[in-house]
């Protein structure tokens, strides 16, 4: 089997930043992961792929390895086979490589803010929508109803996965520990149990509403404040609305992704707005007051004679708060000249006057069509 390149299956350019691949990864392996898609064989060979090209990418050396030489130069590299593992395994690997702190925090359930633990509790997984702002929402601040489906505690079973006047019983393939360990003697390899995934304990007898997974989908409706300043791709978290953590884990996090709606005159530029109007050429030469839009309507800015195509002027704070600082940018008015296309009899000669003192030469004065033909019919009856 052929393997895809590892910038392409995250979705990421050559020079993307270690932060960048992270943020890519992150999102990945919380769409494909198999708790979230049961049974689904290809989600599952897309969630190691990305497992494998994470692997590789967020290690300097083995990066660099793979840029200069490709897949061949990892030979030798250590890299895991993930095709033959299970997902827990690929957790625990990720724990062990990069610790608790890292992407699988997250996604497995962890960090400090809860972390995943064999047998017992688990933080719930993370959620992610977006939300679109008009940049005068981003210029004031918003608040949002947000709508979305999360898998919560089952109402039946409160979350257990067994059926009311029942209880888990104790895995007998691990005795509770939610791990085996194969091999003998020094050498040993501990992975997750195959017949309780873990979770240290078997269900017998399910709970009927929930099927024995101790959740449920049920709709949230929620209200979110987007602060003054944001930008696209930014993400504001609210705690705690995630899906639910289980045998009394936290639940997880909503990440609500901002996107920014185009304006039809307007560009951002950090802080800074940008627009660009046209003036005419006697604005420019002659100078005047123009309108231009702002993100609350339109204001009047005086341009100066001999006004340039292509200069920027500056209307201070009328742009974006900077999140940090807290302070406005300014709006950059960059004005282009526009040529009439089509001048009456009277302004071509006014401007033929003027082309004559400055001592340019210009076209002709185009003949109408029947003089023309006149002066073709005297010329070559003679």
């Amino acid at each position: 089997m052929v393997k895809r390149d590892y910038y392409e299956v995250l979705g990421v350019e050559k020079n993307a930043s270690a932060d960048d691949i992270k943020r890519a990864y992150r999102r990945l392996a919380l769409k494909y992961h198999p708790d979230k898609n049961p049974g689904d064989k290809e989600a599952e060979t897309k969630f190691k792929e990305c497992a494998e090209a994470y692997e590789v990418l967020s290690d300097s050396d083995k990066r660099q390895r793979y840029d200069q030489f490709g897949h061949d130069g990892l030979r030798g590299a250590g890299i895991h086979d993930y095709s033959r593992m299970n997902w827990q395994d690929i957790g625990s690997i990720f724990e062990d490589l990069f610790g608790i702190d890292d992407i699988f925090g997250d996604v497995f359930g962890g960090g400090r803010r809860g972390r995943s633990s064999r047998g017992g509790a688990s933080r719930g997984y993370d959620l992610e929508t977006t939300v679109e702002l008009s940049l005068l929402e981003i210029a004031k601040g918003t608040e949002r109803t947000i709508e979305y489906t999360r898998q919560d505690l089952c109402s039946e079973c409160s979350g257990s996965g067994a059926a009311k006047g029942s209880k888990p019983s104790k895995c007998p393939a691990c005795g509770g520990r939610g791990q085996v360990a194969r091999g003998g003697g020094f050498f040993q390899m501990v992975s997750t149990c195959p017949q309780c995934r873990g979770t240290g304990e078997i269900i017998s007898n399910p709970c009927a509403k929930c099927k024995g997974s101790g959740r449920e989908p049920k709709k949230r409706v929620i209200s979110v404040k987007i602060p003054a300043g944001v930008h696209e791709g930014q993400a504001v978290r609210i705690s705690g609305e995630g899906e639910a953590g289980t045998k009394g884990g936290p639940p997880g996090d909503l990440y609500c992704y901002v996107h920014v709606k185009p304006h039809p005159f307007l560009q951002r530029d950090g802080a800074d707005i940008i627009a660009s109007v046209p003036i005419s050429f006697t604005q420019a030469a002659l100078g005047g007051l123009i309108e231009v839009p702002t993100l609350n309507g339109t204001e009047e800015l005086r341009i100066p004679p001999g006004t340039q195509n292509g200069n920027v002027f500056r209307i201070r704070g009328k742009g974006l708060p900077n999140m940090r600082s807290g302070r406005n940018g300014d709006e950059l008015v960059a004005v282009h000249i526009e040529i009439p296309r089509k001048l009456n009899a009277k302004q071509q000669q006014l401007l033929r006057d003027f082309a004559a003192t400055e001592d340019k030469t210009v076209l002709p004065e185009s003949k109408g069509f029947f003089e023309k033909l006149k002066d073709y019919f005297k010329n070559n009856g003679k």
